[in-house]
């Protein structure tokens, strides 16, 4: 099948001579008013191609058409088979519902799965939970690792420091029976600040995809593919770039996991690193060091020199993608920029 468009002014008598896009601009044509909704469910960069293939169509005989929607008819009845997915899904229910009722809806599919807030919450990674939970109060705590289950609560409180987690044990042995609109206010806390946070960041749409791939460049390469997609679509080129987790955000790193990653760091690939930091990293970096780890550091760094800005960038990028490996794990978490900590998982 050619995917060549046809020639503007050339008569097209069968659909076998038609691209892809200019079929669907030939169907969405013969639905009329109807095409609407279609559209609306295109990003960009199909718009765009689906419009110009509708502007070089030319002359598309009746035979044409007709061919044309019997073979999307035939497909379709034949395979029998819809393919669903979250922006399908958010796009459906945005067509009949209020905004606010959208966003919690999704944030409940895109969350950890289980049907009460209990059962998610045994879904989720226990450092990611005891590193949200130990800026609780113990007593809140308590409530919340009565209510999940005994193996998860038990790996929970082993990732919490010890001696808060005493504290949370103390309460749980003295705990008598918590009034319900208590446990609905810590059900309603968490749905608002951690289970929101975790389902907006485990969407992952296109330009979330680019922009780990992008990371994955090196400083020249990134520049130039960036340069590029901006002459074509800035709004895309932006969104990409303020997705990217770049060296400089490992500044948002809380000191324990500062302290996490040094640990996975050699020492050589650290120092390459952190010559090209600015010295608000590098003092992040030097004040989560022994005196004396960070003394040989500075002095291993002064008698290196000059290097080549290449070498800093594989550096770099090493760190970032140490960074990233953690905070899949659990081990440590990332925080995104707007002004609000989300939790990577």
């Amino acid at each position: 099948m050619s995917d060549a468009p046809a020639p503007r002014g050339r008569k097209v008598d069968d659909p076998k001579d038609m691209s892809g896009a200019e079929k669907a601009a030939v169907i969405l044509l013969a639905l009329g008013d109807e095409q609407r909704q279609l559209w609306e469910m295109m990003d960009d960069e199909e718009i765009r191609v689906v419009s110009q293939a509708m502007v070089n169509l030319g002359n598309v005989t009746s035979g044409a058409v007709e061919k044309l929607i019997m073979e999307f008819v035939g497909s379709m009845s034949s395979t029998g088979s819809i393919t669903g997915s979250v922006d399908q899904a958010q796009r459906l229910l945005s067509s009949f519902l209020p905004e606010d009722k959208v966003d919690q809806i999704m944030e409940e599919l895109r969350g950890p799965a289980g049907r009460t807030m209990w059962d998610k919450l045994a879904n989720v990674n226990e450092v990611v939970l005891a590193n949200y939970l130990k800026n609780e109060y113990p007593q809140t705590v308590s409530v919340v690792l009565s209510k999940v289950r005994p193996d998860h609560a038990s790996r929970v409180l082993a990732a919490l420091p010890e001696d808060f987690a005493m504290e949370v044990v103390t309460r749980m042995l003295r705990m008598e029976p918590v009034q319900r609109e208590i446990v609905e206010k810590i059900e309603e806390t968490l749905r608002s600040e951690f289970m929101s946070n975790l389902a907006r960041t485990s969407k992952q749409d296109s330009h979330e995809l680019m922009a780990d791939i992008f990371n994955n460049f090196d400083r020249q390469t990134e520049n130039r593919f960036l340069a590029s997609l901006e002459e074509r679509n800035r709004d895309s080129a932006e969104k990409i770039r303020s997705l990217m987790f770049v060296f400089e955000d490992l500044g948002k790193l809380d000191p324990q996991g500062v302290q996490t990653l040094l640990r996975g760091v050699p020492k050589d690939q650290l120092g390459l690193a952190l010559k090209g930091a600015s010295d608000t990293l590098r003092d992040l970096f030097f004040s989560n060091m022994s005196e004396r780890a960070a003394k040989i550091l500075r002095e291993d760094m002064a008698s290196m020199g000059p290097v080549r800005l290449k070498d800093v960038d594989t550096a770099q990028q090493t760190m970032v993608n140490q960074a990233k490996d953690l905070a899949a794990k659990g081990e440590i978490l990332l925080s995104e920029g707007g002004g609000e900590d989300e939790l990577i998982y």
